[in-house]
This record gives structure tokens, sequence and C-alpha cells, in this order.
């Protein structure tokens, strides 16, 4: 069989796999990037972030509209709901980024081959398209990026219209009457808060002790009270140990917590207990491929496999399932191929919770620090006194620093409040450059801004916070 040749075949063309296939493009290798489904940008693009964002920000304007508009003089008649117009708008934003992208891949000439890949030995990749014709391509590198899918439970099967994945919580028909949510971690959350704004009543139920399990304790607490005020029902420490459906389309949903037992009856559930690596086309054992623990592929500071030339990125890799790792794992690995000097900084990859308010987080929590010994110093600001956010009437929560007790290197930051996944750009730039709380505090910040709060928090760090 004869193969077609290139430098680099990227499989997966999702965050990780198609900014790897444009950064390796841009040193002037042919690149090749195959995806199966028929549009790129992965599950962030098509069912993850973008989606799941859009309709945030429709609901988070409903609920200004029914809740907040009043208050500012502003009165709406006749205020609804129209589900279908609010889908077809998120539809619009998903198909904008997905065109981008194919538009980004002519951009810089990397050739997408649209079909099932599947890697054999010697970095040769079968291509299966839709119609079963086979392409094969023989590379000098390869870059693994298949991403990664929902856990299921055993006893209540994924079907996407009564039992949803996040893929059919983001496309429901009609707000429901009761959603469950099974897991209280960011997915959960998110699509929780959506349909609570819109009219749902929603439980989540977290077999953990807290919500946002591995948050900072704070973060944690202060995220608590705002989601219960807002309606949301946290069944926290609480296990489900059974489902089945009711006659009516809906289904039963049996918890038990501190051997109290009860029954949730609900339209929809949304299983959001976390996401698994996917090896699609990938037969680790075949190929002599190392994994860990977990079945995730094991890889090293420059995303190189246990395989000669064969790279992994994104989440088949493990670890944090982020989009922007993803990308910049991308990168490294491209720029890598390419006899550049690269390696990931985890400790600077920050993590956004997009509820509203927003709870964004990098580096080390308090408790770490405890466990590692480290001394530190804490400061923290409310946004109850930051002037911009009293306007927006949005005063719900804190910026949090972690500095080490003598040399005032930001060790780790947290934050809950209004747009605070736009604020943390500022600290983790401070952290990628081992600045500390001093850095910050010595920084002029526009007034009246949100982002004062992160000054204010550096300075209650050092002993002198002013507004306060």
């Amino acid at each position: 069989m004869s193969h077609t040749h290139t430098d680099v075949l990227v499989i997966g063309g999702g965050p990780g796999g198609y900014v790897a296939a444009i950064r390796a493009a841009q040193f002037g290798l042919s690149t090749v990037c195959v995806e199966r489904d028929k549009t790129l940008g992965g599950t962030c693009v098509n069912v993850g972030c973008i989606p799941s964002k859009a309709l945030l920000q429709s609901s988070e304007h409903y609920a200004f509209a029914a809740k907040d508009a009043a208050e500012h003089g502003i009165v709406i008649a006749g205020l609804g709901v129209n589900v279908a117009q609010m889908m077809k708008r998120k539809d619009s934003v998903v198909a904008q980024n997905t065109k981008g992208v194919e538009f980004l891949f002519k951009k810089n000439k990397v050739t997408w081959a649209r079909g099932e890949a599947t890697l054999r030995a010697g970095n040769v990749v079968d291509v299966r398209s839709e119609d079963g014709t086979v392409t094969t391509w023989a590379a000098t590198d390869v870059i693994v990026a298949t991403g990664s899918i929902p856990i299921s439970l055993p006893f209540l099967p994924i079907d996407e219209t009564s039992i949803l994945s996040n893929i059919g919580a983001l496309t429901l028909p009609e707000v429901p009457s009761h959603l469950v949510v099974i897991g209280g971690g960011v997915i959960g959350l998110e699509l929780g808060s959506v349909w609570r704004r819109l009219g749902a009543n929603v439980t989540v139920v977290e077999l953990l002790p807290t919500i946002l399990p591995g948050s900072d304790d704070d973060v944690i607490k202060e995220a608590t009270r705002i989601f219960k005020r807002q309606g949301l029902d946290l069944r926290t420490a609480t296990r489900v140990t059974d489902a089945r459906r009711s006659d009516n389309g809906g289904v039963h949903v049996d918890i038990e917590a501190g051997g109290t037992t009860e029954t949730l009856d609900a339209d929809r559930v949304l299983v959001s207990i976390g996401r698994k690596p996917s090896l699609s086309g990938i037969d680790a054992d075949a190929l002599g491929l190392a994994l860990n623990r977990n079945g995730s592929i094991a890889v090293d500071a420059q995303l190189r496999t246990s395989l000669p030339h064969v790279y992994a990125i994104g989440d088949c890799t493990g670890g944090k399932l982020l989009a922007h790792k993803a990308e910049e794992e991308g990168v490294v690995a491209a720029e890598t191929i390419a006899g550049h000097a690269a390696a990931m900084h985890y400790n600077t990859i920050p993590s956004v919770v997009y509820t509203w308010p927003e709870v964004a987080t990098v580096g080390a929590t308090e408790s770490e620090l405890k466990q590692a010994g480290r001394p530190y110093k804490v400061g923290k600001f409310p946004f109850t006194a930051n002037a911009r956010a009293r306007t927006m009437g949005e005063t719900g929560g804190f910026v949090k620093f972690l500095a080490d007790e003598h040399t005032g290197e930001i060790l780790g930051c947290h934050m809950v409040g209004p747009n605070v996944s736009e604020l943390m750009a500022e600290v983790v730039l401070a952290m990628e450059f081992r600045g500390t709380v001093d850095d910050i505090a010595l920084t002029c910040h526009a007034h009246p801004t949100l982002n004062e709060a992160t000054k204010e928090a550096a300075l209650a760090a050092l002993g002198r916070t002013i507004h306060l």
C-alpha cells in the first residue's frame, strides 16, 4: 500500500490538536490534522466550552432582566424565554468558531484529513473516511490529541434524551421542571446554573463533602453560599444509589446521605461525574505505548510518549482537562518537533468556573501549602469594598493571594467574583516571572476597576491594604 508522507500528523482537531497543527505549520513543516467529526474544534468548540458559555451568557442576560433590571430603573414588560432562539444563537456562535478554525487551517496550509485515524507502528496512520475509503499517511512525527469522553454510571446509561451528558444538556428543547445534576464540579455547576436561571429547579448531587472538590476552602465556602442563594439545591456527601425511568419519561433518582435515603423525581438527569481519556484509534498494547494508571498516555515535559517521534497532548494525557492546557501542550510539542527548547509550566495554568459570579484559581491552595509545610502569608480583599463592583451591583466574592512568607513570591491566587476569569491573567503573568505580591501591589491599577481588588489583596498580604 502506498503512503503519502508528511512531516507532522496530528490525530484530533480539538483545541490541542488544531493549535499543534497550526504551530507546526508555522515552522514550515508539512502538517496533516485528522478529524472524524464534520467540524473542527473538538469537544470544546462543538459541545463544551463555547456552546456552554453562549448559553451561560444568554441565561445571565435573562436573570439580570428578571431579577436585577428594576433596581437599575429598567422596566421590562412581558419578559419570557425563547429556548429555540437561545439554542439557535448558541449554534451560530459555535459555527463561527468552527469555521474560524477551518479558515486558520487554510491560511497556514494545514491539511484536514477527514475521517477516523488508526495509528500503526512506525508512525503510519490510516484514515478511514465516511464512505469507507482508507488513506494511509506516513509521518516523521505524530501528535496524539484524541481528547476525552464523559464517564457514565452503569445503572444510568446516557441517552441524551432524559439521561444527559454535557452534549444533551446543551440541546434541551425546553426548560425542565426539575434537573438533577450528578456531580458538583465545573460542568455540573455551569450547566446547572444555565437551567436554574431559566426557571428549572436544579438539584446538584455530589459524592464528596463539598462542591468544586480540590478548590481552595475559602472558594468552596463562598461559592456554596452564593449558589445556594441563587436557588441551587446542593446535596454534598450524597451518593446516587440507583435510578430508573418513570412512566412519564422522567427519571427517579435514589440518593443516600448519612444513612437517610430519598428519591428525586426529575425530568432530566445530567451526569457530570468526570471524563476519561479517549484513545480512539490508538491500540496502546499493540503499539507498546506506555499509559498511566488511569489510562492516560504517559508523557515527559516535552509531551514525548514512550514511542519514538510520537507525542501526546491534551485530555488524553490526563491532568487538568482544560482546553487552554491542551493548546499550550500542542505548542510545546510542535516547538520540540521543530527543534526549539520548550516545556510546560503546569503550576501557572489557570482554572475557571464560568458560573456567575465566576471562580478562577491558579497555583497552590492553602491546604496544599499546609500539607507541604511551606510557610506562607495570605492577602484577601472582598468585592464588597470595590467601587466598580458596587456600581455593577456585583459585590459577592473576593480575591485571595497566597505568597511565600519570606520572599513574597506568589504561590497561588483564588478568586470568586465578577469577571475574575479576566482578572486572573495579571496574576498568571506575574507567576510566570516568579513575581511577588509586592510587584502586584506596586503596579498602578486604573480606578474604578474590578482589578483594583487584585492590587488590594496583594497589599493585604503585605499588611497594608488601603480600602478595607
